[in-house]
């Protein structure tokens, strides 16, 4: 990716700044890149804490799966993987370059794709193809976020605790129900 594009991209801000709770507009989104989702099976990981050691334990036991989780500590790289490897920077670049045009094409979304819709979009865009498996961590909640458009296998979900009681809810039954909202 350019200097550009990662500004563009970051320009969106992080997801819980920019959150938008509503998964048509992902489901638009993923439509207008043909789906890349339904090319691979998954796991979706939903919890406070311990999310990304569940995930990255998962992905382990599958060496050619892929792995998205959130967020990052140093490159965007980080988060989209096959695999011990890191997305390239090659490879990001034209996954970004997919996403981009497919959200400024895509009809029926309800809002310009968020930093996190279209991050999740580059992972699936990564993903399909390349693996049979693919392990996913959600980035807030569950029922409403980007990674539930997904038709995943298995659902997990790790401790829950108060955790994004603005998007969420105040109680731990509320933020449960959310976290809940994976499985299928």
């Amino acid at each position: 990716m350019s200097p550009d594009d990662i500004a563009y991209l970051y320009s969106l801000t992080n997801e819980y700044r920019s959150i938008r709770y509503d998964l048509r507009n992902m489901q638009a989104f993923a439509a207008a890149l043909g789906n890349p989702q339904d090319a691979f099976e998954s796991i979706l990981i939903a919890g406070t804490n311990g999310k990304g050691s569940v995930a990255r334990m998962l992905a382990a036991m599958m060496p050619s799966a892929g792995l998205y989780t959130s967020p990052h500590l140093e490159r965007l790289n980080e988060r989209i993987r096959i695999g011990d490897v890191e997305i390239s920077d090659a490879d990001l670049g034209r996954v970004f370059e997919q996403a981009k045009e497919a959200a400024a094409s895509a009809s029926g979304l309800l809002y310009a794709p968020t930093y996190f819709e279209i991050v999740t979009a580059m992972a699936f865009i990564h993903f399909r193809n390349r693996v049979r498996f693919a392990v996913l961590e959600v980035g807030l909640g569950g029922r409403l976020d980007a990674t539930n458009i997904v038709h995943q296998k298995v659902s997990v979900i790790t401790s829950i605790g108060l955790d994004h009681q603005q998007f969420l809810g105040n109680t731990l039954e509320e933020i449960a129900a959310e976290k809940a909202g994976i499985i299928k």
